[in-house]
């Protein structure tokens, strides 16, 4: 926020952790005046006057008022809000960027499993910082509902500054953009720094997949990014499930489709309760078009992260459905989602003796499979081999196992 030529940016109090505030001045004479108020100073202070000099520099700021307040912040966090409180007053279109660290120079797969993924504020860094140890299939850097309006500016900063310098231990790096056509600003902010996959909210139409999914090439083009970038739209209204299809196949990087219970029955007029019966017909649409387009469907957040026997049972159901992943809004979650989605002992013997059954026949040259007196047909191997590489996956079986 400017106000009188001040500007404040980023977050304090008590119990703000991991994170600095900001207030920033640019004057015409006096050159830097720099307070740093830090209670890790005696250890950080050189390093964070350091970075400060070199963001200054940078931006060719001679003459500055700014009193730095930090609460443990790292340097992508530092970095992130004090850029941002410059360019509020001295608006230009370069970038200060950190490394991209080593370990976050991996890709991504389409068919990879995706039982869960970790919602985190894209403004709140603390919450970053630790996430990949959780081992959530992928984390989510949010950047639509879980930022207010006044604070988009900063996180997309601070979103791209995590992309290039947080440690997430593999998990498949994601960032929720903001509704179309908002969302469009968001990309140049991730596009360029390693992103994994985008999620689309409130998706309605084609139309909104090929103009994102466009800018996207656009961006890699002009950046030299080279890796897919997958796309997640989620739908969240009874027009968006209606059109469930179309979206599914709108683009190539397609690799799911998620729905949004709490927008979509606020659409429907309808209360979210437990059971869900209010949203069946949506969430078995959307599960159809999924299948029909060859991409997973994604289930919707549980929403009360004390009750852990009722997530288990809610994943028990989604997994009914056909559903294959689901969000998470607390780290508590990723082991109870895992571990229901996970296929039972039972599922697991069966996949192996088909998948055994397969592998004989096609040794023995018959165009037929059977298993005892029951034909086999390609989907069904399919499946089965499928339930053998997410046990593998899991370490729920070995891949030695004798198949």
């Amino acid at each position: 926020m400017v106000v009188n030529n001040i500007v404040n940016v980023g977050n304090k109090g008590e119990k703000i952790r991991s994170d600095c505030f900001v207030t920033l001045e640019l004057t015409q004479a006096g050159g830097r005046v720099i307070d740093i108020q830090s209670r890790v100073e005696a250890l950080y202070g050189t390093g964070i006057l350091k970075l400060i000099h070199e963001i200054f520099d940078f931006f060719e700021i001679e003459n500055a008022k700014l009193l730095f307040e930090d609460t443990g912040a790292l340097p992508f966090v530092q970095a992130a809000r004090l850029e941002y409180a410059i360019k509020l007053l001295k608006p230009c279109n370069k970038e200060f960027l950190l490394p991209v660290i080593i370990e976050n120079q991996y890709i991504t797969f389409k068919e990879q499993f995706r039982f869960s993924r970790l919602y985190l504020p894209g403004n709140t860094p603390s919450m970053m910082l630790n996430a990949g140890i959780h081992k959530p299939n992928g984390i989510i850097l949010d950047l639509e509902d879980a930022v207010a309006f006044a604070k988009k500016g900063e996180a997309q900063l601070l979103v791209r500054n995590a992309l290039r310098s947080v440690n997430f231990y593999g998990v498949e790096r994601m960032v929720r953009i903001n509704q179309y056509p908002k969302g469009l600003d968001d990309l140049k902010y991730i596009v360029p720094h390693f992103v994994n996959l985008i999620l689309i909210p409130k998706c309605e139409s084609a139309e909104q997949i090929k103009a994102i999914d466009n800018e996207i090439s656009n961006l890699k083009v002009n950046n030299f990014v080279t890796h897919s970038i997958w796309l997640m739209p989620i739908i969240e209204s009874a027009l968006g499930i209606e059109k469930a299809f179309e979206i599914a196949t709108a683009s190539p990087n397609i690799v799911a489709l998620a729905i949004g219970l709490e927008d979509f029955t606020a659409d429907l007029g309808v209360s979210r309760t437990k059971e869900g019966t209010e949203s069946l017909y949506a969430r078995m649409r959307l599960v159809n078009a999924c299948k029909a387009a060859g991409i997973q469907p994604i289930d919707s957040v549980f929403s009360d992260v004390s009750d852990m026997e009722g997530l288990a049972q809610n994943v028990k159901i989604s997994k009914s459905l056909g559903f294959e992943g689901m969000g998470c809004i607390h780290p508590r979650q990723v082991k109870v989602i895992h571990d229901n989605f996970a296929p039972i002992p039972e599922e697991i013997e069966k996949a192996k003796k088909i998948v055994v059954a397969f592998a004989e026949a096609q040794e023995k040259g018959l165009g037929v499979v059977s298993l005892g007196t029951k034909m086999i047909d390609a989907p069904v191997v399919k499946r089965a081999q499928t339930t053998i590489k997410l046990a593998i996956n899991l370490g729920i079986l070995s891949e030695n196992w004798n198949g």
